[in-house]
């Protein structure tokens, strides 16, 4: 098989490929390595605060007022 630009091409379109796959690895090593470190943050601050996960982000309003609704302290429920 001899070189010519039609296999050169596909060579370095696949060696692209392949780079561009291992970067999509560890990208995703990553994030899911900061979620999981997100997770055990936010159990532990809730564990020594009392403030629960979405309390912590600005959601316990959503919370606790869907928390009323189940509860029927809500004359209506959203």
């Amino acid at each position: 098989m001899t070189n010519t630009p039609a296999n050169d091409k596909l060579l370095d379109t696949s060696a692209e490929q392949l780079n561009l796959m291992e970067q999509l690895k560890r990208a995703e090593l990553f994030n899911g390595r900061a979620a999981m470190l997100g997770i055990v943050i936010g159990i532990v601050v809730e564990g020594l605060t009392g403030f629960g996960i979405a309390h912590q982000i600005g959601l316990g309003a959503l919370v606790d007022g869907y928390a009323a609704c189940r509860t029927q302290f809500l004359p209506f429920c959203f």
